[in-house]
């Protein structure tokens, strides 16, 4: 087999995830702990303890949903498994951050306040309820891109946002154009067409002056080439130099997530299995829906951490 690692977005948040991790691998625990320092908050309090809501706002939950993802790394080595095991790296939008400081791009500590910078940044860019974004089933990429730019008209933003798979696109923009779109999706076929409980409308142009902040913080950190090739959001292939990559986080906040083609390109170059890293299992759901030859595998608790450690033993 060979494999790639995979780090879920925004939306994959739950209370209490990581909490069995961290009771079960100091490694997990101190992973906790070091982002809680770095934030200058005890953020995994509010990750299993908290509030539903308090933890979905988007400065909480990307931050969290990172450290979540790489205390099962820490879980993953703690069993003899690094991420040299993979033959590549990749993130669903903020997952790429995760993706970097897996594969020893990123401190533990800066990803933390990136994403932190990030969250803000981006909840900021556009006024709540000027912007929307909504998912489109049952069409393609092209004809979602086609809907867009029938909506985007009278000065107003809509664009394909997230290509997630053969069957799911989801677009952002102006609530107007949004919602303009999801009737247009409807007339051409759409299974589905539904607006998302999100406060911002990321992944468009309009996110502008969040990338603007991006490119000053990420402009303060050091970045080194990652162990293994991250595979970029709005590149779709693998990428190891360590200024394509700072530029690439600068263009994601405004540009396409290009999932689909990300895990295309990597069954194409020899990816085998999947394994999503942290909380949840969307991105699990995605691959399947992409490429059914892949196998895969969440591991996001100790018994899966155990499992995928004993299938490389067996293997």
């Amino acid at each position: 087999m060979t494999r790639a690692f995979l780090f879920p977005g925004q939306g994959a948040q739950t209370i209490g995830m990581g909490k069995a991790l961290a009771e079960a691998y100091p490694a997990a625990q101190a992973v906790f702990d070091e982002v809680d320092d770095a934030l200058d908050q005890k953020l995994s309090a509010l990750i299993w303890e908290g509030e539903q809501d308090e933890l979905t706002l988007t400065q909480n939950a990307q931050p969290a949903l990172m450290a979540t993802s790489i205390a099962a790394m820490a879980a993953l080595k703690a069993e003899g498994v690094t991420v040299e095991a993979a033959a590549y790296v990749a993130g669903h939008s903020l997952g790429e951050y995760s993706a970097l400081c897996a594969a020893g791009s990123l401190s533990l500590a800066d990803t933390a306040r990136l994403l932190r910078i990030r969250g803000l940044a981006m909840q900021q860019a556009v006024p709540v309820g000027e912007g929307a974004m909504a998912a489109l089933l049952g069409l393609d990429f092209a004809t979602v891109q086609k809907v867009a730019d029938a909506a985007a008209a009278d000065g107003y933003v809509c664009q394909a946002a997230n290509d997630n798979d053969p069957v799911q696109v989801v677009i952002s923009g102006h609530r107007e154009a949004v919602e303009s779109a999801v009737e247009i999706a409807k007339g051409q076929g759409a299974k589905r067409a539904v607006m998302l409980p999100v406060s911002a409308p990321f992944h468009c142009e309009l996110m502008e002056p969040a990338a603007q902040a991006m490119a000053e913080a990420l402009g303060t950190v050091d970045m080194e080439t990652p162990r293994v090739p991250v595979v970029s959001n709005v590149a779709a292939h693998g990428v190891t130099s360590a200024m394509v990559l700072r530029n690439n986080l600068v263009s994601q906040v405004t540009g396409s997530v290009r999932w689909r083609e990300s895990v295309t390109w990597m069954a194409a170059n020899g990816v085998t299995e999947t394994w999503e890293v942290g909380a949840g299992k969307a991105l699990t759901g995605m691959v399947r829906r992409i490429d059914r030859s892949l196998s895969y595998r969440t591991v996001g608790t100790p018994d899966e951490v155990r499992a995928a450690a004993e299938s490389l033993t067996a293997s």
